[in-house]
């Protein structure tokens, strides 16, 4: 039996930055039906090439019995289509066992760097590949994860290796025939095909920034990491979950777009990690009430901003529309994020912004997320660490809050803050302060003025009950 080394996820991830070039298909493809000619319409030449760039991914991760059941189990989602295999060696008197998951990843550059899914490899101790028709094992170092996308690179040591070549966003159509290839339920290399059901698909409740291409191939548990290519055998996606209520294939699959891929995978190879912009607001789409008061019918109006954030640094206001990026038309609040997040942080950006129907431009200097975090208005200090959001139909349909109910949402709370000792809680909705109903985040400000320097009773609304707690 061959032995291997095992490599810890936490010591790879110092590896030297490194720098990629993708192999890039041809933009503009000829999208046309097939051909009426007396012959056998196939994608054998295609596939074949493209199936060469899928690797096996086998991971093994030890964790304490006592605990491994609830490793395995504690997200229902993921089980949908994250292969546990769950071997077990001998138990030791460390009292732990060996895990072993199976999932897919894609061949990105000559050199041995591979694309999975974050959570093919999330916590693995070790990590091996196979190549499609090869019996040949190659230890894999992690370089970087993103949680955010569910995202990951790792890298083999080989040369001269035949990655993927990337496609375009704006070349992928609905109704596009598509293939997904990995490895399902372990059985080996697999190539299924579908359409392009949707694009742009979000608010699924994968992963945070969700831009999805949903697909009916079928997509099984161990599929997770493979590749989704169109016809001309190029990448578009990287495939990630399956919705299910049983585990199999329903025909919902959803991959993660090739430009996000492209994006990430760059910023991990080069970087480790990746840095995503921020402007620091709240926004909320254009609803059909609000379209009678904008020139522009789509776009993200701000309901709020950050102190000392970008946003505020360039002087942007509630109720102002941004409806372009550097130039670029912005549809609705997903794909401004998904805009500004694919940016770097201390990039400059110009908003095109309509307020009160007068047009015009903002140029702003991106910050990073780890700026945004350290970030604490001069509101939420008056709040006692609290970081709030008012219920715009965004916020509503992301934390299915109830139409009826007013209230300001907590997003997050100041860590060691007095809130937090007081038993707040994110995704708390604030409803009530001692007799006085909150509707906004002004109602709030004005309740604590009142209130302020005597016991208050606070109102909060908590998965579907209505908790009482006590502050000063």
């Amino acid at each position: 039996m061959k032995k291997h080394i095992f490599l810890s996820v936490l010591a790879s991830v110092s590896l030297l930055a490194g720098n990629i070039e993708f192999e890039n298909a041809p933009t503009n493809p000829i999208h046309k039906l097939p051909s009426t000619k007396n012959e056998i319409f196939s994608f054998n030449s295609i596939l074949k090439s493209s199936m060469s760039a899928v690797v096996n991914i086998s991971t093994s991760t030890i964790v304490p019995i006592q605990n491994s059941q609830n490793r395995l189990f504690n997200d229902p989602f993921f089980q949908e289509f994250f292969n546990n295999y769950g071997q077990q060696r001998p138990q030791t008197p460390s009292q732990k066992k060996q895990e072993h998951s199976l999932g897919s990843g894609v061949i990105v550059s000559k050199d041995g760097y591979i694309v999975t899914n974050y959570h093919v490899v999330e916590g693995a101790d070790e990590i091996i590949i196979t190549m499609d028709g090869s019996d040949k094992e190659y230890i894999a170092k992690l370089i970087g994860t993103d949680k955010g996308s569910d995202l990951a690179v790792i890298k083999i040591e080989a040369k001269n290796l035949k990655p993927i070549t990337f496609s375009h966003a704006k070349d992928i159509k609905l109704g596009d025939i598509v293939f997904a290839i990995g490895n399902p339920f372990g059985v080996g290399q697999t190539v299924t095909q579908g359409i392009v059901s949707a694009l742009h698909k979000d608010h699924v409740g994968i992963n945070q920034y969700e831009n999805f291409i949903q697909t009916d191939a079928s997509i099984n548990p161990g599929n997770s990491g493979g590749a989704l290519i169109d016809s001309r055998g190029a990448l578009i996606g990287i495939n990630s979950a399956i919705l299910s209520q049983s585990g199999g294939n329903h025909g919902i699959g959803f991959s993660i777009p090739i430009d996000m891929v492209r994006n990430v995978v760059k910023k991990l190879i080069e970087d480790g990690k990746v840095s995503r912009g921020f402007i620091g607001v709240n926004i909320s789409k254009v609803t059909e009430e609000l379209q009678g008061l904008y020139s522009h019918k789509n776009g993200a109006i701000i309901t709020d901003v950050q102190y000392n954030s970008p946003a505020s640094q360039a002087k942007l206001q509630r109720g102002d529309l941004i409806y372009a990026v550097n130039g670029k038309t912005i549809k609705d609040p997903s794909e401004l994020q998904l805009t500004i997040t694919a940016f770097s942080p201390k990039e400059n950006i110009s908003l095109s912004i309509e307020r009160d129907g007068k047009n015009f431009d903002k140029k702003l200097i991106l910050m990073g997320k780890d700026s945004q975090e350290k970030i604490i208005s001069k509101n939420h200090a008056t709040l006692e660490g609290l970081y709030l959001s008012e219920l715009t139909p965004q916020i509503r349909q992301q934390y299915r809050v109830p139409s009826n109910m007013e209230g300001v949402l907590i997003e997050d709370i100041v860590a060691q803050s007095q809130a937090q000792l007081n038993g707040f809680r994110p995704k708390d909705i604030i409803i009530q302060i001692e007799n006085s109903n909150i509707s906004t985040i002004s109602d709030l400000k004005t309740a604590f003025k009142k209130y302020q320097n005597q016991s208050k009773r606070i109102y909060i609304h908590r998965s579907g009950y209505i908790i009482l707690l006590v502050t000063k």
